[in-house]
């Protein structure tokens, strides 16, 4: 996929790439019947110059540095000396230039120098075009990146899915035989086929039903208790709408931490206490439990946090709030997201 994307990226810089070589022959052979070759060549490169250090310094520095953190009135001002500036800079390198190569001396003088700024106005509102196009083209093709990577999901998905059916039956086969004798452990069996059928059908969604997430918490959890020899004390709090939908396996991370990191399977009193809770528009979710090493520094056991992190980022700008306590024997972790 990376090849792919390295291979798809160039193609804002070709576009450039060609607008750039338009505007070269245009100017040079506009200006060949009349100044002849040495002097179009020379207009040609001042002229192209001064215009991609009005563009570019524009759409790469002025405006993202001022307009886009509403610093209008700092980049009204800059825009105005940066033309001023560069207008004068294109004057003073053309006069230079000339006098070298055509042996020519036109005046040099503020006003003269100041006569070239007026173009640079026109060069700048075309700036502002070509950022947009620029933007557009971006877009476009992050948007083409994204559908491939959403057509390699499915097919992934749908390849997973050959026979989950079989397995569904398979699994209910053995429920039904195993619960003839062993109730609870069969009990166990449909909490498995309840998991993996979540995995199958919900997962792949863009949101779930709080209630079907929260039911797979509780199927993941009563299956780990099976490896806990002395238990575990678990307090789930819930308070939320039942038909508010969420991403799915959102919440999951710090459950699978508690599991992984939280409980000392040789101690008898292993408590964690769990709280989903709706809270006018937003969603709060926390998790406590006692570390088993308290001198232990992060819990997640790698990159959970930093992926899901990054999850809540793309799903939610800044409009969340992810909080860890990992001071003491307490490890607590506190997610707020709006609803």
């Amino acid at each position: 996929m990376n090849m792919k994307i390295w291979r798809q990226a160039p193609g804002i810089i070709q576009l450039q790439v060609l607008i750039w070589t338009a505007v070269l022959l245009l100017i040079f052979f506009s200006l060949l019947p009349m100044d002849g070759l040495l002097k179009s060549v020379i207009a040609t490169i001042v002229n192209a110059t001064s215009y991609a250090i009005i563009i570019y310094g524009n759409i790469l520095l002025l405006y993202p540095v001022f307009y886009q953190k509403r610093r209008l009135v700092a980049y009204g001002i800059s825009v105005a000396f940066f033309l001023i500036l560069t207008g004068m800079l294109k004057g003073y390198a053309g006069i230079i230039i000339y006098k070298h190569f055509l042996l020519k001396t036109p005046p040099v003088d503020l006003l003269t120098l100041l006569s070239y700024v007026p173009g640079g106005i026109l060069i700048y509102v075309l700036s502002l075009v070509f950022r947009i196009a620029i933007a557009y083209f971006t877009l476009k093709q992050q948007t083409e990146e994204i559908l491939l990577q959403k057509s390699h999901a499915e097919l992934n998905l749908l390849k997973s899915q050959v026979q989950p059916h079989f397995l569904f039956n398979a699994l209910n086969s053995i429920y039904y035989r195993v619960y003839k004798v062993d109730p609870p452990s069969a009990g166990l069996i449909e909490r498995l086929s309840d998991i993996m059928r979540y995995f199958v059908d919900e997962s792949p969604k863009d949101e779930v039903p709080v209630s079907t997430e929260v039911a797979f918490i509780e199927n993941y959890m009563e299956l780990e208790r099976i490896r806990i020899r002395h238990g575990a004390s678990i307090i789930f709090e819930k308070a939320y709408n039942p038909e508010l939908r969420i991403p799915p396996m959102l919440l999951m991370t710090f459950v699978e931490n508690i599991f992984k990191h939280g409980i000392d399977k040789s101690r008898k009193q292993n408590r964690v206490t769990i709280s989903l809770v709706q809270q006018n528009d937003y969603l709060l979710f926390k998790t406590s439990n006692r570390k088993i090493d308290p001198d232990a520094g992060d819990q997640t056991g790698g990159f959970g946090i930093i992926n899901l992190t990054k999850r809540l980022r793309m799903l939610y700008g800044e409009k969340f709030e992810l909080n860890i306590d990992n001071e003491g024997e307490l490890y607590t972790a506190f997610l707020k997201i709006p609803i």
